[in-house]
């Protein structure tokens, strides 16, 4: 597998609820070493198509391939060695250590009652390296910060061992600097490790200095989809938002940033 594979690809795919389509006639890629990031306004259905993405809401019409094999054809246990998804929020019992979280990580390679192999304590320590969290393995997940608690996550889904990572709003409720450590980590498997990344993020600064390709969802549909340059620079981002923006580039680090062009309101 070369940077550039395709993981993921939707073919017309319409999500949503029951009978409710929420968007429609969606196509979209997630190639390997790349992150890509959905964003859009407040219920424009990045989240629900991400979920439909990660099978756990069902097609409404379309097709989505992971792998190359349709969604459909793949049993649960067998999408979870292709794909891992990170939720906005998780809830795990009080007392759970930081390893013990992460070695659920492992239950799609061999399963709930298996004895540990030599692969899942190799895999249980990558994940713990890669996303800096060694220090936090031994202390338990209600002792820790949004932002360590939220590398335990990341760590917990990256012990699959997937070449696909969905992660739908990983930067919610944590603080300037752990946005920033959750995208760093982001960004280093996408390089480092050529994995797929899906990302849902809600924040345009977010999106234009981390992503490899950007993808605007309004009005059910998405609307445009790019390098972040031309996205932003595009009608799509005012018509999803209503608002415009200028587009620049740090000269420090080369990543992109944006601004509105709107003027402050004057006190």
């Amino acid at each position: 597998m070369t940077v550039g594979d395709v993981r993921v690809a939707t073919d017309k795919l319409a999500a949503g609820y029951g009978k409710s389509r929420v968007v429609d006639d969606v196509d979209l890629t997630l190639p390997a070493g790349e992150v890509t990031v959905l964003v859009g306004p407040n219920g424009c259905g990045k989240s629900t198509l991400l979920r439909t993405v990660a099978g756990l809401l069902p097609a409404l019409d379309g097709a989505v391939h992971v792998d190359g094999a349709p969604l459909h054809s793949l049993s649960r246990r067998a999408l979870s060695q292709r794909l891992a998804f990170l939720p906005q929020a998780s809830h795990v019992p009080a007392g759970v250590t930081v390893r013990e979280l992460v070695r659920h990580g492992r239950y799609a390679h061999r399963g709930a009652f298996a004895r540990h192999t030599d692969e899942d304590r190799e895999s249980i320590r990558w994940a713990l390296s890669v996303t800096d969290a060694e220090p936090l393995a031994d202390k338990c997940l209600d002792e820790l910060s949004g932002g360590e608690r939220q590398r335990a996550w990341l760590a917990t889904v990256l012990a699959q061992r997937t070449r696909i990572l969905l992660l739908d709003e990983p930067t919610t409720y944590l603080d300037l600097r752990h946005q920033f450590d959750v995208l760093d980590v982001v960004r280093r498997l996408a390089r480092e490790y050529h994995i797929a990344c899906g990302v849902v993020l809600h924040d345009l600064m977010h999106a234009a200095a981390y992503g490899d390709r950007l993808v605007v969802i309004a009005e059910g549909a998405v609307l445009r989809s790019g390098p972040p340059e031309e996205v932003l620079a595009s009608d799509a981002i005012e018509r999803a938002f209503g608002l415009s923006v200028s587009v620049v580039r740090d000269p420090g680090t080369g990543y992109l940033t944006c601004f509105p062009q709107r003027p402050p309101v004057a006190l």
